[in-house]
């Protein structure tokens, strides 16, 4: 598996998610970690379409659900 940059500014925004995450900002986690992970389902150029899309419809099912989310103040 080759990384190339836009991998890795993916995979650089979904451990940012991931931190927010951890330091209780779940919404702003969880938003980058939908983004960061439906970037990387669009540009997956060896993939079938079942391996290229459920990924991306369980990002888009994560941003949503952030969106959703109640403010925890």
């Amino acid at each position: 598996m080759s990384l190339t940059r836009f991998s890795l500014a993916s995979y650089a925004v979904i451990a940012l998610g991931v931190l927010l995450g951890i330091f209780g900002i779940v919404r702003g986690g969880s938003i980058l970690i939908a983004c960061g992970c439906a970037a990387l389902a669009l540009f997956q150029k060896n993939e079938r379409a079942i391996g290229r899309f459920l990924p991306l419809a369980l990002a888009i099912a994560l941003f949503a659900l952030a969106i959703a989310l109640p403010r925890g103040r």
